[in-house]
This record gives C-alpha cells, sequence and structure tokens, in this order.
C-alpha cells in the first residue's frame, strides 16, 4: 500500500460487521480497506454466546421483524457456512410459575414460522424422562418444549468473511488503530497508525464498524450524529466439563424472567450464558466479575441434578455489545436490533452502526451497501446470500509439533500465514479455542514456542 492510498470504503472495525460489509462491498468491485485496533474479531464478535438463532426471548419485546429477519438469515447461514454453522436442539423445561404453558406454546408455534420455510425440525412438547432430553436435570422437571435453532464458531466466521473480502480485492488490515479522520477535497483524509508508523489514506466512504468504540470514532472524525445513542452491555459466560449427556442445550427460565443457556461445548464442556451488565468505558474491564459467576451458577443450579461450584469452572468470558439505547432501563430489554445513522455533511458520509447481534451480520452489511449506493453506486446488487464462506482448513501432510489439546504445528503455520494470528491468544482462544483442552504449562510453552516464531519473521 502507498503512503497516502486510495480507496471507495474505510471501515473501522473489525469484528462481524465490519467483516461482513467489507465482503459485501469488495465483492460489488467497492475498493476496500477495513482496519481493526486489534485482532480480528478479538473484543464483542469473539464473545458471544456463539448461535445463530432468531432470539426466541425477543418476541417478548415484540421484536417480530428482528425475530423474522434472524430466523430468515438462520437458514441462510446454515446454507453458507456448514463448517462453521450447524443445527441444535434446545429444551426448555417447563416451570409454569414463571410462563404459563400457552404462552410458550404460542411463542414457538410463531417462532417456527416467522422466518419462512426451514429446514429445521419443528417445536414440540417433551416428557423429559422418557425422551431422553431431562438428562442432567432434578427429576422434578418432567415436561418441557423441544426446538432447533443453530450453534456458530464465532471467531471463525469473522475470519472466513475477510478470507472472502480478501479474494474479492478487499485490503484487510489487522493492529491498526484508526487515528482520526477529516473531511477533506470531497472525501475522507484518515490517518491510521499501526507498528510501522503512521500512514494516510483517503476513502469515499467511511463506515464506523467499531462496536464498543463506535462513539470514540464519531468523535474523532467530527460527524454530528445525536441520534447515535449507544448502551454498552457486557455479557459474560462460564465453561464447566459437560454437565449433561447428548448434544441438546438447555435453555432455562431464571427467576428475573431473563434466561440462560447451557450448551454442549467441544468435546467436554458445557457453555453457560449469558449475563446483561451496563457498563460505561469499552476499555474498561472484560473480565466476568463474581456477580455475574455466581448468577450464573445459581440459574443453572436451580435445574441441574448435581450442583456447580466455583471451583468447576475450567474458563470464563466477557464481552461488551454496543447496543441501540431505546430508553429501556433493564439492560436485558434493550433492542438487539440495528441502527444505521449517516451523516453525509459536505457530500462526504459516515456511516455508524449501532446495535445488532451476530445472527443478522450479513443481512445487515446488505443494508449498509443499499444506504450507500447514492455513493457507492455498483453495477453489482446484493450477491453474498449465493457464495459459500471459505472454510480455512489447513491442508493435510504432516502435522509437525504436537502442543497439547490437539493443537499442531502444521495448523498454527497456516493461521499465521493466512489468517492473521500474531499472538499466541489469537490461536488458542479465537482460531481454534484449543486453549481450553491444554493445561497452563502447554499454554506456557506454546506461547514461548509462538512468539519467537513471529520474531523470526519480524527481524
Amino acid at each position: 500500500m502507498t503512503k497516502t492510498a486510495e480507496f471507495d470504503l474505510l471501515i473501522v472495525g473489525g469484528g462481524i460487521n465490519g467483516a461482513g460489509i467489507a465482503r459485501d462491498a469488495a465483492g460489488r468491485g467497492v475498493r476496500t480497506l477495513l482496519v481493526e485496533q486489534g485482532d480480528f474479531g478479538g473484543a464483542t464478535s469473539s464473545a458471544s454466546t456463539k448461535l445463530i438463532h432468531g432470539g426466541l426471548r425477543y418476541l417478548e419485546h415484540y421484536e417480530f421483524r428482528l425475530v423474522a429477519e434472524s430466523l430468515a438469515e438462520r437458514e441462510v447461514m446454515l446454507r453458507l457456512a456448514p463448517h462453521l454453522v450447524t443445527p441444535l436442539q434446545f429444551v426448555m423445561p417447563h416451570v409454569p410459575t414463571l410462563r404459563p404453558a400457552w404462552m410458550i406454546r404460542a411463542g414457538l408455534w410463531l417462532y417456527d414460522r416467522m422466518g419462512g420455510r426451514s429446514s429445521l425440525p419443528g417445536s414440540r412438547g417433551v416428557t423429559l424422562r422418557t425422551d431422553g432430553l431431562g438428562a442432567g436435570l432434578k427429576p422434578a422437571f418432567t415436561k418441557g418444549y423441544s426446538y432447533w435453532d443453530a450453534r456458530v464458531d464465532d471467531a471463525r466466521l469473522v475470519i472466513a468473511n475477510l478470507r472472502s473480502a480478501v479474494e474479492h480485492g478487499a485490503t484487510v488490515l489487522p493492529r491498526t488503530r484508526f487515528v482520526s479522520a477529516k473531511r477533506e477535497a470531497g472525501a475522507w483524509s484518515a490517518t491510521l497508525a499501526s507498528s510501522d508508523g503512521e500512514r494516510q489514506v483517503t476513502a469515499r466512504v467511511l463506515v464506523n464498524a467499531a462496536g464498543p468504540w463506535v462513539s470514540g470514532v464519531i468523535e474523532r472524525t467530527g460527524s454530528r450524529m445525536p441520534a447515535a445513542r449507544v448502551q454498552l452491555v457486557k455479557g459474560s459466560h462460564i465453561v464447566v466439563p459437560r454437565v449433561h449427556g447428548g448434544e441438546h442445550a438447555y435453555i432455562l427460565q431464571n427467576i428475573d424472567r431473563r434466561i440462560v443457556f447451557i450448551i454442549p461445548y467441544m468435546e467436554r464442556w458445557s457453555l453457560i450464558g449469558t449475563t446483561d451488565i451496563a457498563v460505561d468505558d469499552p476499555d474498561g474491564p472484560r473480565a466476568i466479575t463474581p456477580d455475574e459467576t455466581r448468577y450464573l451458577l445459581d440459574a443453572a443450579n436451580r435445574y441441574l441434578a448435581r450442583p456447580l461450584a466455583e471451583a468447576d469452572i475450567v474458563w470464563s468470558y466477557a464481552g461488551i455489545r454496543p447496543l441501540y439505547d431505546d430508553g429501556k432501563g433493564d439492560p436485558a430489554a434493550i433492542t438487539r436490533d440495528y441502527t444505521l445513522v449517516v451523516d453525509d455533511r459536505d457530500g462526504v458520509p459516515e456511516l455508524a452502526i449501532v446495535g445488532g447481534k451476530l445472527t443478522t451480520y450479513r443481512k445487515l452489511a446488505e443494508t449498509v451497501m443499499e444506504r450507500l449506493r447514492p455513493w457507492l453506486a455498483t453495477d453489482r446488487g446484493p450477491w453474498t446470500a449465493n457464495e459459500a464462506l471459505p472454510d480455512g482448513a489447513a491442508p493435510s501432510g504432516d502435522p509437525g509439533r504436537h502442543f497439547g489439546g490437539g493443537l499442531h504445528q502444521r495448523d498454527v503455520e497456516y493461521f499465521v500465514k493466512h489468517e492473521w494470528a500474531r499472538s499466541a491468544d489469537d490461536i488458542l482462544w479465537r482460531r481454534t479455542k484449543r486453549g481450553l483442552a491444554m493445561t497452563p504449562a502447554e499454554r506456557t510453552s506454546f506461547a514461548a514456542w509462538f512468539q519467537g516464531i513471529i520474531r523470526r519473521q519480524e527481524s
């Protein structure tokens, strides 16, 4: 890239929304640059509940458009990325004192129909003991409901979209910080910074997909977006040894009317989440708090036959969601729908994204490109629903050194060469999640080896 490179579109933020927009735009022939201050998908987009789902609980908040779009997108993603998105059965044990049976049946009836034709089985009532769907639960829970959604490897979904974007001509730069931008001579003049120093780029359009940092980017562009109201909400998860047999997940009603998922995770664990805690600072502590830990354990233990304790937790993670502030005081009730805000002063637009969910990222990207048509008119229209995402599998051959937990040298070298991995955490907790299956000593040893490889490459 030259010292002052020219692009049609500059995207700030390399999470799932930025990656999806880069892919869509590049495939339409738009000269696209995406910059990310850290690792791709290194913040919110790798700290989700790892589901592609309609959001059954959103029906209680009358989010019918969001649920319908999410269910339709679930079907698209099952078709585009079967290596990343797979069907998952959910079981809801019935607790009459929390929600009456008629309400659950009505919600599931809508859920089965709102997204159009589905390849997944429909919902049904189940007898937990005789149907084999009550494994791990207290005997008091005898009846429930079954429905289907899908699980996803969230961090790899980001990488797959970015690899596709690059294949279509996009330039993507990890660990490159957006410093500032100003409108100048009918375009954006932006300053970027990385370990190599600062560089200047120009672009006709700027898309602010910075997630929790969306407000900070607005400040550094001088745009006027009073409608871009953001409420930061932290969601935390814990991982414990597998709590039940079978491959179905549980959706548990909590006494505060929220829901908590227990999801089979990788080979031997269960993922439990999530919380909803309002926070003020996107750069503040992102670790789970003791109160959140207790909340998740208490929610699970109301149902599990063998209670969980803090000592059972083998991993925890937390992410901050940039939700559109719709004035609701309860973080759990704030809409998960996305809002697009445009400031096109002087004919030089900035489009900021507030809110959204992993499931709808592809549709969001299409909507962004439609909004930007006056400035980025292209001959090609929507296309991403019909081209599969790359699988990202390392070529077969000598696996090389085994670092523990199923992680091999061949795979690590592939992630460095083709997937922008530059730190041990990029490999252990995002590209593979194999850190979960490794001992602390194995993780430490791998980190030392990996940093040696990176230093030799950079010298």
